[in-house]
């Protein structure tokens, strides 16, 4: 039987621009843990198809069959929704292992402020333009983390002058907000628009259905008026990224906290 426990680390995966922003976070989370074995689980089947990476059930099965009976299992996920619930219920599957698992980027209410502390260093001046935080969104209305994204909403509009929120699919939606800023004629004071997206990596979503596609969201804003709409950005290695949460070494060490915490209640209970 091992003493220290496993760790196991759950994203949805990627194979594309986004494998770079997640290498990243392996290094950190690696470097962090020297002395645990850290396996990887991956939510996204087509990623597992593509890849031939782990699920969560089968990196907990080896876990155990390699006599671990003490689990930490750490989602890289923003928000509890639906998957985080797939994610416990999962846990609950091996009666031979004690399973702890982590919260999420932002778990609790404090956690917004926590969050927000750090993207809002890239967020343009009220002079400068508008700022627009994306995230995923779900087309589940009974989806738990609905309401985390209406209140973030919230928190936005009370504390900053220019920032809104909208997400690729589901409430709050991009085209009401749009309908919004054309009626408000948002272009004639803020030209600009900086889209930041609130995802962990910002792959595939970014440049498809933010910038890209014929039918993005850009294109979108620029259809009532916007003159400039862009992306956030990163250079890692003298190549330019969508900036996704992945690529934020405060965010990384949010997470690492997270599971830091986790460890110490496997170490009680």
């Amino acid at each position: 039987m091992q003493k220290k426990p496993a760790i196991v680390i759950v994203t949805f995966g990627s194979t594309n621009r986004g494998v770079t922003a997640l290498e990243y976070c392996k290094q950190e989370i690696e470097k962090k843990y020297p002395e645990h074995r850290i396996f990887w689980a991956y939510t996204s089947a087509v990623i597992r198809k593509k890849t031939g990476n782990p699920s969560l059930h089968e990196a907990l099965a080896q876990a155990e069959a390699e006599n671990y009976r003490r689990v930490i299992v750490q989602p890289l996920h923003v928000f509890p929704g639906t998957e985080y619930q797939q994610i416990s219920e999962t846990c609950q599957y091996f009666p031979g292992l004690r399973v702890f698992l982590g919260e999420t980027l932002i778990h609790r209410w404090n956690h917004v402020e926590e969050t927000m502390e750090i993207i809002e260093k890239e967020f343009l001046s009220n002079e400068d333009g508008l700022n627009l935080l994306v995230l995923h969104g779900t087309p589940l209305a009974a989806d738990p983390a609905n309401i985390v994204y209406l209140g973030l909403d919230r928190f936005l509009r009370d504390r900053y002058q220019n920032v809104r929120l909208a997400t690729i699919e589901g409430m709050p939606d991009f085209t009401c907000l749009c309908h919004v800023l054309a009626r408000e004629e948002a272009y004639k004071r803020w030209p600009r628009i900086r889209m930041i997206p609130l995802l962990f990596l910002a792959g595939i979503h970014v440049e498809d259905d933010l910038i890209e596609d014929d039918d993005s969201k850009k294109n979108q804003l620029e259809a009532i008026g916007f003159r400039d709409v862009h992306c956030v950005t990163t250079v890692q290695k003298g190549k330019s990224y969508f900036k996704g949460l992945a690529f934020y070494p405060e965010i990384i060490d949010i997470y690492i906290a997270r599971l830091e915490r986790t460890l110490g209640l496997a170490e009680i209970y």
